[in-house]
């Protein structure tokens, strides 16, 4: 058996057979371009196989080397690749810049950045392992754009036949000159290996006398420039003063090219990864430095305790308390992983999950209490009386005693409103109860949240939340 083989036995143990069996396909019959920056939201829906599985699946693949995970910077605009990470621990604090969009962004883990996974070289050589060597196009298509933008063959026929004026490969330290005829529109020069771009601004009244421009390349992040010019004849000069081949082209800005880059899919995000129990338990180490902040938009956080615990080890003894509590342990991680959930951290006898959607959150705050009143039930006794809170918010990422952690004042609220609850209400605020699904859900089980205002100890306000009776 080879040693591929083997890790693919190994993978069999730990993923889902089917999943693996289809990862296996892949590798085998996929194309080159199938198995570089690998979508595996796409990939799911593409095999009618589930996201979570999936995800996992990867994931367990590439901590046994048969794949190479990425973390990419994406710029929200034309979906580019700002820049590629082996690990979340290289993201840059400073801002990344989109050259074709000529704009500045912080990197949030929210939409910004993308997780995707790429074949090892030792199990099959693809082109992108080799990004000098891929032919202009596939380099745009592979390595410039995320596995986020539909890039199907229509949509880059378009690119090349509508869109594109010229396009070149330039060695290192050659110089080209075109001959273009401008047309009266927006016009970028733009080169993907050292991410520049020169916008033409075509206006006025054409001109026969031939123009002149030239543009140099090399690795030096320079400003985006714009150079106003009238119809009619261009002589481009391009010099490329970098060390490696560069691909200038000459692109139309119009209609063709915003519908193209305009097409997306759903990606799987770094906040989707943070808040997977797989990846926190397979990839311990590899999440952030200790100085690292990553700025998270929106996170549900759900906190859970339970009730009277040092009472319920004094009246039914160590051993069978400890079982108990072992027990309500068990049930609520199997639905947090089940919701789409991770457990951050246990404290006590308290559990801190976090979840991407307030709905995922309140479809396990409901399972949890259900799962009490089993639990109850089997013992004919209500020993376990769970206090469940939910908030939705912004949040930093942060690394707390060597574990991936997060930090703010939606933190602090959401383990504050867990200690409103008394008995098996679940509490929750405003920002969760207005997501839609929520409101959905808790129509559909015909529940209707009690308002009331409550102080929160450490939060200088009173703040509106609401009883799930």
């Amino acid at each position: 058996m080879s040693d591929i083989q083997a890790q693919f036995s190994v993978l069999k143990q730990t993923a889902d057979p089917v999943v693996v069996e289809a990862i296996a396909q892949l590798i085998a019959n996929g194309h080159d371009r199938d198995l570089n920056r690998i979508n595996a939201l796409d990939f799911a829906n593409r095999t009618g196989l589930d996201q979570e599985k999936v995800i996992s699946g990867f994931l367990h693949a590439s901590r046994l080397g048969l794949f190479d995970m990425s973390w990419n910077v994406l710029c929200p605009g034309c979906g580019g690749v700002l820049g590629a990470h082996a690990t979340l621990k290289s993201l840059k604090h400073e801002d990344y810049n989109c050259a074709l969009c000529a704009a500045g962004y912080e990197a949030s883990v929210d939409e910004m950045v993308e997780v995707a996974f790429t074949v090892s070289p030792r199990v099959r050589r693809i082109g992108a392992h080799d990004p000098d060597t891929l032919p202009i196009w596939e380099y745009v298509r592979q390595m410039f754009w995320s596995s986020g933008v539909d890039l199907n063959e229509e949509s880059f026929s378009r690119l090349i036949d509508e869109v594109t004026l010229e396009a070149l490969e330039l060695p290192a330290g050659e110089k080209a000159i075109l001959s273009l005829n401008l047309p009266s529109q927006f016009i970028i020069v733009f080169e993907p290996v050292t991410h520049s771009a020169h916008f033409l601004d075509v206006q006025g009244e054409p001109t026969s006398e031939r123009q002149q421009l030239s543009i140099m390349f090399n690795r030096l992040e320079a400003p985006t420039g714009t150079t106003v010019m009238r119809p009619g004849p261009l002589r481009l000069t391009l010099e490329n003063q970098s060390d490696n081949r560069v691909l200038p082209s000459v692109w139309i800005a119009a209609d063709a090219l915003h519908e193209m880059i305009g097409k997306r899919k759903p990606i799987l995000t770094a906040k989707r990864m943070l808040s997977n129990q797989t990846f926190r338990d397979v990839f311990k180490a590899d999440n952030l430095n200790v100085d690292q902040r990553l700025k998270i938009t929106s996170l549900t956080f759900l906190f859970t305790d339970l009730k009277g615990s040092t009472a319920l080890y004094e009246r039914v003894g160590d051993l069978t308390a400890f079982d108990l509590v072992r027990a309500h342990f068990r049930a609520l991680l199997e639905i947090i992983a089940a919701e789409k959930g991770a457990v951050v951290k246990t404290i006590g006898d308290a559990v801190m999950a976090t979840f991407v959607k307030p709905e995922h959150a309140i479809t396990a705050g409901l399972r949890m209490r259900a799962a009490m009143d089993e639990l109850n039930k089997q013992r004919g006794a209500n020993d376990l009386v769970l206090k469940i809170g939910i908030h939705e918010g912004p949040c930093l990422a942060v690394m707390l005693n060597e574990r991936q952690d997060y930090f703010g004042q939606t933190v602090n609220i959401a383990s504050r409103v867990q200690s409103l609850s008394t008995a098996q209400e679940i509490h929750i605020t405003g920002p969760v109860l207005d997501a839609p699904a929520v409101a959905e859900i808790l129509q559909q089980r015909e529940i209707k949240p009690i308002q009331k205002q409550a102080a929160l100890r450490g939060i200088a306000d009173k703040m509106v939340v609401y009883e799930i009776p």
